[in-house]
């Protein structure tokens, strides 16, 4: 699959913007604040309906302006198929593909699959569980619409059980109206955590060989599941945990409050590891990514490298880059020399400058 163009009227620091992408290297660079990450921004969006920095709709539409359009381009297994996004600023947002409307936005999944690796991605070793759970759910919801469903009837659930839970603390009659989340939430998370067992088994199988060859086969890469409830187990423990969930007005069981462990060696980097061990860990989950979508899908992802770059020392950039040379990659960077350096082939190299971009025939 390729991303063959992108449109932007009113996005972030853009009035309007097209730009036509070569289906192997393309580069985008200029000085920071120019609008190169938001480009990649509007891609991963238009391919997940959702900003890969977090942002809400709102926050993405220029100031002053009432809605922003994407507009992609994609050509997959020989079809062609165009997405169109309007965010709105007082309004659920608006997608059309192939110029019909869609009522759910879990219709646009499948269509692209995107893998970003940016400098945050880095720290995934390091940071809290969020962001490991975070890393898990953005990948399934890409790859499986129906676990992507099953998340989405859990976190509604979720989130209604625990605003009840601080209501029964002011109306403990309410407590009888539990039950109707309570199956809700037990049914669907029990789904969403045999899902990511599977998930983290088939990562594992990837991941084994791509960090020993990174590491000239002084590591051994494993990643551990840690359920903070078995399936098997959950019903149980959920409602011996009701007392405990009314007191503190929130629930303490269940898949939103799992993590990942990755071990090295039999050592537990998010601990234990150095700057370097967590890096090479982050660079080979990104690597088992992009061959996790090829094994699944049939089909290579395109890849978004946010500045990461200039992050990684010299081995792990060219460890990266072997990787992408059969994969359309759009890089963002403050300079190309590097690159050409590094003999680099880069088919096309845009530079970005106060949210206009220009096509670059020489450097």
């Amino acid at each position: 699959m390729i991303i063959k163009s992108l449109k932007l009227s009113n996005y972030r620091n853009y009035d309007s913007l097209e730009i036509d992408f070569d289906e192997s290297i393309n580069i985008l660079y200029g000085n920071n604040a120019q609008g190169k990450t938001n480009i990649l921004e509007a891609i991963y969006l238009s391919g997940t309906t959702r900003s890969h920095k977090g942002s809400k709709d709102k926050e993405i539409i220029k100031f002053g302006c009432e809605e922003s359009h994407i507009c992609v381009n994609v050509e997959k297994e020989e079809r062609d198929f165009q997405i169109d996004i309007h965010l709105r600023k007082n309004k659920s947002k608006g997608i059309a593909v192939n110029k019909v409307p869609i009522k759910k936005a879990s219709e646009v999944f499948g269509i692209l699959n995107i893998v970003v690796f940016s400098p945050e991605d880095l720290a995934i070793i390091k940071a809290g569980p969020i962001e490991r759970r975070k890393f898990m759910d953005s990948e399934l919801c890409q790859l499986d619409k129906v676990y992507l469903y099953d998340l989405s009837i859990y976190n509604k659930a979720l989130n209604q059980r625990n605003k009840l839970l601080k209501d029964i603390n002011y109306n403990p009659s309410l407590k009888e109206t539990l039950d109707v989340w309570d199956r809700q939430i037990i049914d669907y998370g029990k789904k969403v955590i045999e899902r990511r067992r599977i998930f983290v088994k088939k990562l594992n199988e990837i991941i084994k060989t791509i960090h020993e060859n990174i590491t000239e086969n002084k590591e051994s890469l494993n990643i551990i599941y840690e359920e903070n409830v078995s399936a098997e187990d959950y019903e149980r423990e959920f409602f011996n945990s009701r007392d405990k969930d009314i007191r503190f007005g929130s629930t303490h069981i269940g898949p939103h409050r799992d993590d990942l462990c990755f071990e090295v060696n039999n050592v537990d980097m998010r601990k234990y590891g150095s700057q370097g061990q967590q890096r090479t860990c982050a660079l080979s989950l990104k690597l088992a990514e992009i061959e996790l979508v090829k094994e699944t899908v049939k089909q290579k992802p395109v890849l978004l490298l946010d500045d990461v770059l200039s992050e990684l020392d010299s081995d792990r950039q060219n460890l990266l880059l072997n990787q992408i040379e059969d994969i359309q990659t759009i890089i963002t960077c403050t300079g190309v020399e590097d690159f050409i350096k590094n003999r680099f082939k880069i088919n096309k190299i845009f530079q970005v400058e106060n949210a206009k971009v220009t096509i670059k025939e020489s450097l």
